[in-house]
This record gives structure tokens, C-alpha cells and sequence, in this order.
């Protein structure tokens, strides 16, 4: 059943995009919240780190065990299934009583919340190839958006309503979600014949034979590494004496940070022209520049903060720029494998990610904000040495 050149209309674009972006923000409600959510429950304050790292232990189990699914099961019962879990985990976390529950639910949104990374590849097998990368960008600014406004949203909802709001309004959203890619998405049966079993086996196959693969998952890992330490340490140095921001100061502060989300489509666009390799260069540099300038450019307060919001916009349009030109490429690898890659390039980078919000944390302690911005530097660096050996296509 080869579906593999649809005519993807404006809306159902933007229906993705917006989906992508409501799963994904599911992973970072809790973030701020982890203080008001360990006095409710009970949780120990030295484990209270446990309802972040369980999160994140879920979704990338979702995305080695599930996403694969992608390339075997019809696409859009997948899908809405994934959702109608998310949707109870969701219900779980905000009528939690205690620790164990809330974790255990946090642990299950994460799993289920790979439902996002089901419908990126979707949209990709849904749209034609001369148009790929530009549909691809635009749900994946979807996704970015709501990575980004999930912190601020969770922030704002919890200080106005208390902590389980977030959670009960997220459940309707996700269920509602669910019944309406029941009945806009079209059906997507995979072609590939394969066992579960087979089909996981092959994960480590493809990597190891996919070279194209390996080195963009690598520039995103070092790229998504410096986006996470970033936003994990930007809002304890816009806290410290140094600013003084309240947490509404600091919501808005990454709100304006989202901004960096608009180069999504453009980026798709130009890697549609075949012009991957410059957008990878100018996405490095951009990342460099946004640990560079702070470093190297001093001022007063209203500076220093003016400053740091204009790096946060870059760093993200960078590492936005280098993520959708990485799909476009692996996406342009085949329709059968598709799922599988996509699978293995997000958890590969969401690894880089792990790595930059404790690098982050343990710097900003030890070695203060000039520290976290020389760590910082070192990731968007790494990838542009990595690029310097790139023969030219």
C-alpha cells in the first residue's frame, strides 16, 4: 500500500504541528514544578530530581521500543492509542497522592509521549519529497514551541491555579487530540514485513550502516546538549543576585525564547533546494556564537539581560536549523526504515540533551555562570570540528 507521495494540505500540516507540539510539552510541565509537586507527595527533596530523569528514562524507552512500531503497525491507531495512554498517565499524575504514584505516572507520560515521534515521520510519508523538508520543519517548529512554552505554561498555570491544574488541563487537551487525528489523519498501513523482534534487531543494523545517520545525530547531540544546558541554567543565573528576575520574569524570558522556532519551515525549505550543508554550518555557528557573545561582550544589567535573551533566540534557531536538516536528510533515506531512523536520531540527540542539563547543573554549582558558558561553547565546537570532516556531497 505505497502512500508515499500524498498531496499534504496547509491544514493537516498545521494539525501535526500543533499535536507535536502538545505531546512534546507533556515531558518538561513538570520541570518547574518539581518543588510544589515533592511537598504534595511526599517525595524526599534529594529525589525530587527523580520526577525529571524518569520522564526522560520513559520517553527514551518510547522512543527504542515503540517509535520503531512506525515501520510495522497501521500508523494512526498507533498513534491515537499512544495518546489515549498519555491521556490516563496525565490523569494519574494530577490525582496523585503520593510519590510513588506521581513517579510512576511521570514515568508513563514519558513512555507514551513518543507519540509525537509517531507522527513526525507521518507527515514526512504524507507530503511530497520535493516538499519534505519544509513540512517536516513546520511540524517540528510545532514540537520545538511546545518544548519551549511547556516551562512557562507550567509556571504560570501552577502560580494561578496550583500544581494539578496543569495536568487535568493537559489530559483534556491530549484525549481531545486523540479524537480528532482519529478522524482527520488518513490510515498508513508499512509496507515492511517484519517480526517485532527482527524489526528491533535492525535498529543496531541501521546505525552501524548509515553513515548519514551517525554524523547527523552527533551534530544534534552536541547542539540539543548546549540547548539543555542552556535552559537548565539560564533561569538560576536570571534568578541570582546577578538579575534578580521573579519566576514570572524568568517564564517571560523563555517565552521570548521561542522566537527561535520561526527558522523551522525556512530551514526545511533550504534543505529541500540542497542546501543542507550550509544550513549545518550556519545552525554550528549560531549555537558558538550564543555561548561566545556573553563571554566575550560585557555591560550592565539591562545589557547583560538584553544579551542573553538575543542568545537564547540564536541558540535556538540553531539547534531548530540543524534538527530539521538532519530529518530532512535521514527522512530522504527511504519510506520502510523511516520510523526506525527517526527513532534512533531523536534518542541518540536526546542523549546529547541528558548530558547537557547535568553538565549544566554541576557547572553552574561548581564553576558559576562563566563556567556554564565556556561548557557551553565546547558542544557547538565539537560539532563544527566533526563537520570540518565532511566531504562535500
Amino acid at each position: 500500500m505505497k502512500q508515499e507521495h500524498h498531496h499534504i494540505t496547509p491544514a493537516m500540516v498545521l494539525l501535526l504541528a500543533v499535536a507535536s507540539g502538545l505531546i512534546a510539552a507533556n515531558l518538561y510541565y513538570a520541570q518547574p514544578l518539581v518543588g510544589p509537586i515533592s511537598a504534595a507527595t511526599g517525595l524526599d527533596p534529594g529525589a525530587a530530581g527523580l520526577i525529571v530523569t524518569l520522564t526522560q528514562i520513559g520517553y527514551c524507552l518510547g522512543l527504542a521500543f515503540i517509535v520503531p512500531l512506525g515501520d510495522l503497525l497501521e500508523n494512526r491507531r498507533l498513534a491515537v492509542t499512544l495518546l489515549g495512554a498519555t491521556a490516563l498517565a496525565l490523569l494519574g499524575a494530577a490525582l496523585a497522592g503520593n510519590a510513588a504514584a506521581f513517579l510512576a505516572a511521570a514515568f508513563c507520560i514519558g513512555l507514551c509521549s513518543v507519540a509525537a515521534q509517531v507522527l513526525v515521520p507521518f507527515a514526512a510519508h504524507l507530503s511530497a519529497t520535493e516538499r519534505r523538508g519544509q513540512t517536516v520543519g513546520t511540524v517540528m517548529s510545532g514540537l520545538l514551541m511546545g518544548i519551549m512554552l511547556a516551562r512557562p505554561a507550567s509556571s504560570l498555570v501552577a502560580d494561578a491555579f496550583g500544581w494539578h491544574a496543569i495536568f487535568f488541563i493537559s489530559t483534556a487537551a491530549i484525549a481531545t487530540l486523540a479524537l480528532v487525528l482519529h478522524f482527520r489523519l488518513p490510515k498508513r498501513v508499512p509496507e515492511g514485513d517484519y517480526h517485532y523482534g527482527a524489526l528491533l534487531a535492525s535498529m543496531w543494523t541501521l546505525l552501524r550502516t548509515t553513515p548519514v545517520l551517525r554524523r547527523r545525530a552527533a551534530y544534534q547531540a552536541c547542539m540539543f546538549g548546549a540547548f539543555s544546558l542552556f535552559w537548565t541554567t539560564a533561569p538560576l543565573v536570571l534568578a541570582s543576585p546577578a538579575f534578580g528576575l521573579s519566576q514570572s520574569g524568568i517564564a517571560v524570558f523563555a517565552l521570548l525564547g521561542v522566537a527561535g522556532a520561526i527558522v523551522s519551515p525556512l530551514a526545511g525549505k533550504r534543505a529541500d533546494q540542497g542546501k543542507s550543508r550550509s544550513n549545518t554550518l550556519w545552525a554550528l555557528l549560531a549555537g558558538a556564537a550564543a555561548f561566545g557573545a556573553p563571554l566575550l561582550v560585557h555591560g550592565g544589567r539591562e545589557f547583560a539581560l538584553v544579551l542573553l535573551v538575543l542568545c537564547g533566540v540564536v541558540l535556538d534557531m540553531g539547534v531548530t536549523a540543524c534538527l530539521v536538516t538532519g530529518q530532512r536528510a535521514i527522512f530522504a533515506l527511504g519510506a520502510e526504515t523511516r520510523s526506525r531512523l527517526n527513532g534512533l536520531y531523536i534518542s541518540i540527540f536526546f542523549a546529547g540533551g541528558a548530558l547537557g542539563s547535568s553538565l549544566g547543573g554541576w557547572t553552574w554549582a561548581d564553576y558559576g555562570w562563566h563556567g556554564v558558558l565556556l561548557a557551553g561553547l565546547l558542544f557547538p565546537l565539537l560539532a563544527l570540528l566533526l563537520f570540518m570532516t565532511e566531504r562535500r556531497a
